[in-house]
């Protein structure tokens, strides 16, 4: 009985997904609950699993295109019972002759090995195929190195480029045994005028669907930057302090907790605190209303494999370092398998991006809307600073608070980034509360 694969609802408002890839192909068997196909949505990827033990008879859309919240994408062939792999279906071959079984083990082939399915095909980029047929290759001759194992044109003309001898003793048919002599070579040809001309390389393009994510990403910093009135101010801080806490108590952190102590955790107790002193920070415009909490979600951005995502860290007050750092391991850790839960990145109350991990100076977050603020990490670096009227070098971070000026006066925003410089330039006040 042909039973329906239909897109589930994923999240609120969301009412069409971007079909990614498919995890199983027409006619291969699945069992109950086991994923078929990723569906990607503006917050995260997630899996459609089967919901029936079964054989998937046909595939309606592919990896790429968009469906309704709903509608049919494959098809699957009900089976009872436990579907069995092919090796464990197939008969037992009757045991050969006594007097054939010398001559069977030496010219039969390990029948696994003979009868094994061939790999599934890879997903090729349109530009990719085109560039395929153009050379004449397979795509499983080229290796894909995009998100799944897609094949890119870069994969292509990477493997263009390549060593040269495999492929043109791949591609030249081997010469008769007993082919004629060549003829002699003609007389050189006189020398043609030297013209200078630019190698033509590959001017290629590669048009590629934005994702659902991508495309929410978009919308919403451009609406922040529309309908908010954003502003940004900057302070640096002295990590010394942090530093020497860190080095001296790393080993002992993480034998008792399993995670290593990071610098993150040090922020979010700061932020906690700052938000606490300056609740404007941590509260939204609705309407014509000023909605202040009294509870501290701090979003965390962290890369993931389809792109930037901010779980929430839900009442941060209560959480220890060792709970920071062992949620904020756990989110990078999940962001790269793209297997963030929805429900993780729904509201939060305030966010901070760490820049620094890739390298970044200083730069101007966007908030997060309908957030207030977003704070801003960047890169430690070794500088000059005056202390007690000497010049040192100590390892400074520059900070920078974007935040809505609708509703957070500049005032305000600069004693929040103050407090946050205070904090950890001297960790023990977040300790004491001082």
């Amino acid at each position: 009985m042909a039973v329906e694969l239909v897109v589930p609802e994923v999240g609120e408002s969301i009412t069409e997904v971007q079909i990614g890839q498919w995890l199983k192909n027409e006619g291969e068997q699945v069992q109950v609950d086991q994923g078929v196909v990723e569906i990607e949505s503006d917050k995260a990827t997630l899996e459609v699993p089967a919901p029936v033990t079964g054989i998937i008879s046909r595939v309606l859309k592919k990896a790429g295109e968009t469906a309704k919240v709903g509608e049919v994408i494959a098809y699957l062939e009900e089976s009872s019972g436990v579907v069995l792999s092919e090796e464990k279906a197939a008969p037992q071959a009757a045991p050969p002759p006594p007097q054939q079984e010398e001559q069977a083990s030496e010219a039969a082939p390990d029948a696994k090995g003979a009868e094994a399915p061939a790999q599934d095909e890879p997903f090729v980029m349109p530009a990719a195929r085109r560039a395929l047929e153009q050379a004449g290759l397979e795509p499983s001759e080229v290796t894909g190195t995009g998100p799944g194992g897609r094949v890119l044109k870069e994969d292509v003309l990477r493997h263009l480029e390549g060593p040269a001898e495999g492929r043109s003793a791949a591609a030249t048919p081997s010469a008769p045994a007993e082919a004629p002599a060549a003829p002699p070579p003609p007389p050189p040809a006189p020398a043609a005028p030297v013209t200078h001309s630019a190698t033509v390389g590959t001017r290629m393009e590669e048009e590629v669907p934005m994702s659902p994510m991508r495309a929410t990403i978009a919308r919403r910093l451009v609406e922040a930057q529309q309908t908010a009135a954003l502003l940004t101010t900057f302070n640096e801080a002295d990590m010394s302090a942090v530093i020497a806490l860190r080095t001296r108590l790393r080993e002992s952190f993480e034998k008792k907790y399993g995670v290593k102590l990071g610098f993150m955790s040090f922020f979010v107790k700061a932020a906690v605190d700052a938000l606490k002193q300056f609740p404007a920070v941590n509260a939204e415009i609705r309407g014509e209303t000023i909605v202040y909490r009294n509870y501290y979600d701090i979003g965390i951005a962290v890369g993931g494999g389809k792109g930037l995502v901010v779980p929430v860290l839900r009442n941060a007050e209560l959480m220890s370092f060792a709970e920071i750092e062992q949620a904020i391991a756990d989110f990078a850790a999940r962001a790269k398998e793209n297997r963030i839960g929805l429900e993780e990145l729904k509201g939060g109350t305030f966010s901070i991006s760490n820049g620094g991990i890739y390298g970044s100076l200083l730069s101007t977050p966007i908030v997060n809307p309908p957030q207030s603020g977003i704070l801003g990490l960047h890169a430690i670096q070794d500088r000059p600073v005056a202390v007690d009227g000497q010049v040192v070098i100590r390892p400074m971070m520059y900070l920078a608070l974007t935040y809505d000026h609708r509703i957070v006066d500049g005032r305000e925003a600069v004693s929040f980034l103050r407090r946050i410089k205070e904090c950890i330039e001297s960790p023990e006040r977040m300790l004491l509360e001082i």
